[in-house]
């Protein structure tokens, strides 16, 4: 039996709830890409079955900031998903803040452990700072899923190195996430 993967491609093309933008670029833009790749890379692995929150980049999920978190759990959970990830693009103020953290429910969780295995594999891939894993029960996407999920800042829109590798490197994000799902699901 396939293990199923949500991959929810944080934001909406455009209001409400688009995502930051930065050196450039759209938040929306660089996760959809990235999402669309990981989900090849899993579609191509017998071991998984992938649902994308965004299967098109015009996909427009919701009304507001609510209804567009509560579309994508919503969705994941009536699916059955055995696992959530949703991706989305750092911002500071401080444009030399860099490199990639996750977010889970809780510390001791199979969630939290998930998430580390992917932080882990995603910065070994794309040579980005591991900024570690960090509980966040106050975060929807975490709390109301009925599955382990991860939120994964992949790097920082703001900063123009992380930029141009989310960018031009859509690829290695991919293969870190796919080799971390690898990893924690032992498939």
């Amino acid at each position: 039996m396939s293990i199923k993967i949500y991959i929810d491609q944080g934001h909406n093309p455009v209001n409400p709830n688009a995502g930051a933008e930065g050196s450039g670029l759209r938040e929306q833009d660089l996760v959809y890409t990235i999402g669309q790749r990981l989900a090849d890379r899993l579609r191509a692995d017998p071991n998984y079955e992938v649902r994308l929150s965004r299967p098109t980049r015009q996909t427009q999920l919701g009304t507001s900031n609510a209804t567009s978190l509560a579309a994508r759990v919503n969705e994941a959970n009536r699916w059955g998903a055995d696992y959530f990830i949703s991706l989305h693009t750092n911002a500071a103020s401080n444009s030399s803040a860099s490199g990639a953290e996750a977010y889970a429910y809780a510390r001791g969780t199979p969630a939290f452990a998930f998430a580390e295995d992917i932080l882990t594999n995603l910065t070994n891939v794309t040579g980005l700072r591991d900024r570690g894993v960090q509980p966040r029960p106050g975060l929807y996407v975490l709390r109301k899923t009925q599955m382990p999920a991860t939120l994964v800042e992949l790097g920082f829109i703001t900063n123009p190195g992380d930029a141009a590798l989310m960018r031009d490197a859509p690829d290695l994000f991919a293969e870190g996430i796919y080799r971390g799902i690898k990893e924690y699901t032992g498939v």
